[in-house]
Formats: structure tokens, C-alpha cells, sequence
């Protein structure tokens, strides 16, 4: 038997990745496992693997007779499998003497990889795990974790592209016709990164008998899948209330400002966990449900080009400049619950907003994308010719008519 208390400690240390401390698709991961020996130690193999992979699971219960039945739903998806040998198992005992031992490694990460995340019913981690093979002993393990931010880079044409709808809505009470609520936004573009305003372009026409209160609000929509079926939790992410229309008034917004507050991008390549956001316009009519209109956001990692070019490549994804980058805001006031701003039967599941002690430990967590400072499109360029000049064709109008 190997006497007890030769190893004085066993670590998996993990250099920076190139983008804030977290790794990307196609990058070296670069560590060393650190072997710290009060005495002479005999060991069999050391070896090295990092795993990444996406779980989601919850259980769901019924009611047959007088017994309960529950159901299992699990699922898994693997993004992540290399291993080293850093002592190969070729049969011999290798002897490290007392002392410091460090057994440098690297590996290269796929090409697709998703998000770090940690959610309700599911989660997507990565580590790097070291095991010491010992003769006649138990295999000593230790692990490492570490994050992936998958970029996300909003200056392509799909995301720079802008998002418009309309609705309209009857509002009745005990059979009789109280007039029609109609709502329309529009936003400049589908990609945002943290620390955005998104200028909200509405319209909001209230052809009723009473006051309505038109709102927006960001919605997160987590969306977990495990052998056909999904499971879903929806949270307000930040909201605004605007204010009240009175009866047969019209109100608009000239560019109505929403804040993005920290949060992590989302998730779409991912098969069996989704992280998807939404600007959601409604109009609380008393007496009725309220009139919803959706448009999608998708929330990168890579901001805007500070010349708001449109031909931007995707290819510079990691040449990020790291003077957007801020550090983490306070804690923001906590936002309304969802079934405050949505009316829908999901509402009644208790889709409430983070509370301030679950966000504690989100924004200490892997997934957590950092926030990049917002910066303002630049003027155009200063001229004193004028671009649009006056038609010698055109008349003067006489100013005395």
C-alpha cells in the first residue's frame, strides 16, 4: 500500500483565453498540471482530458390511482472530448522525488462550441480533469473548470437588418365593443450587445372608452429539450412603463430608450438548450387582455463597428478592442415579474425575474458575458457645400401669400 501523505497537492492550472479570460471556438487551450510531493512517490500513469458538454433534466410527475409515476427527462450533448497522457501506462512504475512537478499540456477546441451557461434544467460547462494512477491505491483526480463565450458578432447583414411589426386589438367587456387598440415598433436592428439602448420607434393608438398604459420589456426565454419535449422559463430581463394614453389619443415614441443590462448572449447552436431574447411592446387595456407585439433580438458578444459599417467581416471576431469593455454595473433594480408585462397562460407558472440572490450567483458564474461600453455612431462629416441643393427650376415662394 502507498503510505499515506506523499502528495502534498495536485492541481490543473489554466492560462487566459484570448477573448476576456474565456475561451472561443478553434483556440489552444494552454495549462499544466502542478504535482506538489512531500516524499518520494511511485505512480503508475497521469493523464489529462477536458470534457464540455450541454445536460438538461428535470422530472415530471402523474397521477395513476393511488401512485405517483414519475418521468425522466434527460438529455445530453457532447462538445467536448480530448485527452492527454502525460505519464503514459506502458506497464513501469515511474519515481517522482519530493518536491515540484509540473506537466505542461495543450489542446485544441473544436470549431463549434456553445455558450457557457447555468440554467434551471439544464447547464452547459466545461473542465479539464487530471488523474494520478498510483499502484495499489485509488486514482487521485482533480478538476478544473473554465469558460467558453461562443462570439457572436452583430455586424452581419442578418443581424444589422431592422425589426418592425403591428397589431391590433378589439377590446370588448360582457359582449359589448369598446374599440380597438393598435400598436406599432419598429428598431433599428436585431443584434445588440450589453450595455446597449435600444431607441424603441411605437405608435400607440387608443380608439377605446378608457385610459391603456403602453410598456416594453426585454424577455428571456430559456428553452430546454430532452426526448421530444421542452420545457421553457421565461424571465423579464429589464422593462419600462410609458405613459398613461387617455381615451382616443394617440402616443408616440421617438426613439423611447431600453437599456440592456448585463446578461449572457444567447444560445442557438445549441441542440438541447436555447437562449433566445425579445422585445415585447404591450398595451395593458383594462377589462381584457393585454395587446402583444413581439420582435426578435439576439444578443452578441462582439459590438457594433465604431463606423457602423455594415461590410464588416465575421472573421474579426477575436480582434476585439479592449477599450469596449467595462466593468459590471450594481446590481440594477429588480425587474417586474413576466406575468406583470405578458398575459399568457404561462404567466401562472410563476415566471418570475431573477431574484437578487440567484443574479449574485449568475453573475459570478462561467456563462456570464461581460459588458461592452456603448458608444454613439460618429456625425456625418462636416461640409459647407450643401448635398441637396435648390432646382433653378423651382419658383421662390413669396413670402407675403
Amino acid at each position: 500500500m502507498q503510505p499515506p501523505g506523499r502528495i502534498r497537492s495536485l492541481a490543473v492550472e489554466l492560462e487566459d483565453g484570448q477573448v476576456w479570460g474565456a475561451y472561443g471556438s478553434g483556440e489552444l487551450l494552454h495549462g499544466r498540471v502542478q504535482l506538489e510531493l512531500r516524499g518520494t512517490l511511485r505512480l503508475r500513469a497521469l493523464e489529462v482530458c477536458a470534457r464540455g458538454r450541454a445536460v438538461t433534466h428535470w422530472l415530471e410527475s402523474r397521477s395513476v390511482g393511488l401512485n405517483t409515476v414519475y418521468h425522466d427527462y434527460t438529455a445530453y450533448q457532447t462538445f467536448l472530448y480530448r485527452r492527454c497522457q502525460l505519464i503514459p501506462d506502458n506497464g513501469e512504475v515511474t519515481v517522482l522525488q519530493a518536491g515540484r512537478h509540473e506537466f505542461p499540456f495543450t489542446f485544441q477546441l473544436p470549431e463549434t462550441l456553445a455558450t457557457s451557461f447555468e440554467g434551471k434544467h439544464g447547464s452547459v460547462r466545461y473542465w479539464v480533469k487530471a488523474k494520478l494512477h498510483r499502484p495499489w491505491s485509488t486514482v487521485k483526480k482533480v478538476k478544473k473548470e473554465f469558460t467558453v463565450i461562443e462570439p457572436i458578432d452583430i455586424n452581419t447583414p442578418a443581424l444589422l437588418a431592422p425589426q418592425a411589426g403591428a397589431k391590433e386589438k378589439l377590446a370588448r367587456a360582457w359582449y359589448c365593443n369598446r374599440g380597438q387598440v393598435s400598436v406599432t415598433a419598429k428598431i433599428d436592428r436585431k443584434g445588440y450587445t450589453p450595455g446597449e439602448v435600444i431607441p424603441i420607434f411605437a405608435e400607440i393608438d387608443n380608439c377605446t372608452s378608457r385610459a391603456v398604459v403602453p410598456k416594453a420589456a426585454i424577455i428571456q426565454t430559456q428553452t430546454f429539450i430532452a426526448r421530444g419535449t421542452k420545457k421553457q422559463k421565461k424571465s423579464v430581463v429589464t422593462s419600462i412603463v410609458g405613459d398613461s394614453i387617455a381615451a382616443g389619443k394617440r402616443e408616440v415614441w421617438h426613439g423611447r430608450a431600453l437599456k440592456i443590462p448585463p446578461v449572457g448572449p444567447s444560445i442557438l447552436q445549441c441542440r438541447i438548450i436555447q437562449v433566445e431574447y425579445s422585445l415585447k411592446v404591450c398595451v395593458d387595456i383594462p377589462g381584457t387582455s393585454k395587446l402583444l407585439l413581439e420582435l426578435p433580438l439576439v444578443i452578441g458578444t462582439i459590438p457594433l463597428h465604431p463606423f457602423g459599417s455594415r461590410t464588416s467581416s465575421v472573421s474579426s471576431q477575436y480582434s476585439v478592442n479592449l477599450d469596449w469593455l467595462s466593468t459590471i454595473p450594481e446590481q440594477p433594480e429588480a425587474p417586474p415579474e413576466y406575468s406583470a408585462v405578458v398575459s399568457s397562460p404561462e404567466a401562472e407558472q410563476s415566471l418570475a425575474p431573477p431574484c437578487r440572490s440567484e443574479l449574485g450567483g449568475i453573475l459570478e458564474g462561467p456563462f456570464f458575458a461581460y459588458i461592452q461600453e456603448f458608444r454613439f455612431r460618429p456625425p456625418p462629416l462636416y461640409s459647407e457645400i450643401d448635398p441637396n441643393p435648390p432646382s433653378d427650376s423651382i419658383r421662390p415662394r413669396c413670402m407675403t401669400c
